[in-house]
């Protein structure tokens, strides 16, 4: 792969803005990355470390991956991958996953999921010392949950690139939330990322799923939607909203 291909190009422009924009790392910083085992994360931790060579501020990274418990995980295969790259791993083994695919909980398993698998990180961060946590939401993730929150929390909101929490004790950032999904597909197959098949039942038949799929079809009809949803985003006029 070239050094500098244009998805890298893209990829180090738009983190580098986001960095920035969102103040998100700071020198001395102690950051815990959450590792899924998926594209994103991969190069949000390659970024993230590959900066330190060229900028005058350090901080340190630290790893993460939470297990859920599920039948046929790769999480033994992603440490040992990670290890092969240079990237020291913890593995949180849990049973998150299969808790919250029960037969108590039918409803919503995703949120359930998902909420005991952030809490258990901030649990590990405040254990490593670290302030921040960051994770690998990129552009598309973003605006698919601005339309789940629209569609089934009847509101609108979605992912801050930066958000203080719990009175400022940890700070969650997203340095990948300007980039688009198929930059850092692009770029994933450039560095030869492996793919880890997601043992999750609700894979593909998720609320995100179901999104993904909508807006798929009308970036399809016309290239210039995405990018008019995301400015959106940056532009809501208070005004002209109902009260």
């Amino acid at each position: 792969m070239p050094k500098y291909s244009y998805a890298y190009k893209v990829i180090k422009r738009n983190v580098g803005k986001a960095l920035h924009q969102y103040d998100m790392i700071s020198h001395g910083d102690r950051i815990l990355v959450g590792l899924s085992g998926g594209k994103d994360s991969f190069i949000l931790m390659w970024i993230l470390s590959e900066r330190l060579k060229r900028i005058p501020i350090n901080y340190e990274l630290y790893s993460v991956h939470v297990d859920l418990g599920f039948d046929g995980g790769f999480s033994k295969a992603l440490a040992e991958y990670c290890s092969q790259i240079g990237f020291e791993l913890r593995v949180e083994h849990t049973d998150y996953g299969v808790l919250a695919h029960s037969s108590e909980n039918r409803e919503n398993p995703c949120f359930l999921c998902s909420r005991l698998r952030r809490k258990r990180l901030f649990e590990i961060a405040d254990e490593l010392g670290c302030s921040k946590v960051a994770l690998g939401h990129n552009k598309d993730d973003i605006i698919e949950t601005l339309f789940m929150n629209i569609f089934y929390a009847g509101e609108i909101s979605s992912m801050l690139p930066s958000q203080s929490l719990f009175q400022g004790k940890f700070t969650v950032i997203r340095p990948l939330a300007f980039v688009d999904e198929d930059v850092i597909e692009r770029f994933a197959k450039e560095k030869g990322y492996p793919v880890f098949e997601n043992p999750c039942p609700s894979t593909k038949t998720s609320k995100r799923h179901e999104i993904k799929k909508i807006l798929k079809q009308l970036y399809r009809n016309n290239k210039k939607v995405k990018g008019n949803i995301f400015r959106a985003m940056h532009h809501v006029k208070m005004d002209y909203m109902p009260k």
